[in-house]
C-alpha cells in the first residue's frame, strides 16, 4: 500500500512523532517561500505542511496508515496536492478526515488560502543569518574606520575597530534574512588586503624604508611617512642593508589587551644613479670600493 506522505517528509513509516516533527522542521525551513525563492518551493512547502498536518495528529496518522495514498484517489500526495492549486487545501483535508484535528490555523502568513503551522518552537531553529567577506584597506585595519557595505539588497555602514586582523568575524545586526518579523544578522569576515611594502607579523607590522645611501654611510636623521602618522629617525653610520629598527606601540592593537604591537623598520640604502657623478667621483669610488 503506497504511503506517499512519508516520503514527502522524508521518513520511514516507523517514524516517532519527533521524528516527524523534526523532519518538518527542517524541510520548512528548505523550502520556505520567504527563504527559498525558487519556483517551485511554494508548492513543495505546501505539501510538507499538508503532510505534516495528517501525520502529527494521531486520529489522521491512524486513519491514513490503515488506508494510504487510496485517500488521495490513488494518487500520491504531491500530485494529490498539486491537482488542488487555488482551492483551500485545508478544506478538502478536512473533508476527507471528517473535520478532525487542528488544520493550519496556528502559523504564520498563509499560502493558497491556508495558513502553515510552524508550532513547538520551529522558529527558534531558521537561521537567519547570512554570511559575506569585505576586504579593507591595511590602515583601515590598523587605525579603525567606518565603511559602506552593500549586502542582502541593502546598504550600510560597518565599523571597523582599531587592530582588527585578518579573518576577524563582525557581526551587523539586523543585516540578515527575514522572516515574517523577524530578522537575522550578517557575520562578515574581514580581509586585509594586502599593500607592497608592509608585512603584517602578528601584532608588529613591517615596515619597508628606503634611505638615500649617504645616509646609510655616514648617519643621518630621516623624516619619514608611516601609517599612523609621520616620525623622524636616527640612521646610524655604517648601517647594513636591511638592518632592522623597532618602533614601541605603533603596531596592531590587541583588541583583548588594548596592548600595542610594534612597528618595524627594514631599512635599504637608495641607490643613487652613478651616471649623474663626476669622472673624479666615479674613478675613486671604483677605486675604494
Amino acid at each position: 500500500m503506497a504511503k506517499s506522505l512519508y516520503q514527502t517528509l522524508h521518513i520511514s513509516e516507523n517514524a516517532s512523532l519527533d521524528e516527524i516533527k523534526k523532519a518538518y522542521r527542517k524541510l520548512a525551513r528548505q523550502y520556505h517561500p520567504d527563504i527559498n525563492k525558487t519556483p517551485e518551493a511554494e508548492e513543495k512547502f505546501k505539501e510538507i505542511n499538508g503532510a505534516y498536518e495528517i501525520l502529527s495528529d494521531p486520529q489522521k496518522k491512524a486513519e491514513y496508515d490503515q488506508y494510504g495514498d487510496s485517500m488521495f484517489n490513488g494518487q500520491n500526495f504531491s500530485d494529490f496536492s498539486r491537482s488542488y492549486q487555488g482551492a483551500d487545501l485545508n478544506d478538502i483535508l478536512k473533508n476527507i478526515f471528517g473535520g478532525r484535528g487542528k488544520g493550519f490555523n496556528s502559523g504564520s502568513a498563509g499560502f493558497g488560502g491556508f495558513d502553515f503551522d510552524f508550532g513547538n518552537g520551529m522558529h527558534d531553529n531558521i537561521d537567519l543569518d547570512i554570511e559575506a567577506s569585505v576586504a579593507i584597506s591595511l590602515k583601515s585595519a590598523l587605525l579603525g574606520d567606518t565603511i559602506r557595505i552593500h549586502l542582502n539588497s541593502a546598504s550600510f555602514e560597518l565599523k571597523i575597530p582599531e587592530g582588527i586582523t585578518q579573518g576577524s568575524k563582525l557581526r551587523a545586526k539586523g543585516k540578515g534574512k527575514k522572516l515574517g518579523n523577524m530578522v537575522g544578522d550578517a557575520i562578515i569576515t574581514i580581509t586585509i588586503t594586502p599593500e607592497d611594502g608592509y608585512i603584517i607579523d602578528g601584532y608588529n607590522l613591517v615596515q619597508m624604508v628606503q634611505v638615500p645611501l649617504k645616509a646609510m654611510l655616514f648617519g643621518d636623521k630621516i623624516t619619514m611617512a608611516t601609517l599612523r602618522k609621520e616620525i623622524t629617525i636616527k640612521i646610524p653610520a655604517n648601517m647594513q642593508n636591511g638592518q632592522k629598527m623597532r618602533i614601541e606601540g605603533m603596531g596592531f592593537k590587541n583588541r583583548k589587551t588594548g596592548q600595542y604591537g610594534d612597528l618595524i623598520l627594514q631599512v635599504y640604502a637608495k641607490l643613487p644613479d652613478s651616471s649623474n657623478f663626476s669622472e673624479e667621483l666615479r674613478m675613486l669610488l671604483q677605486k675604494e670600493l
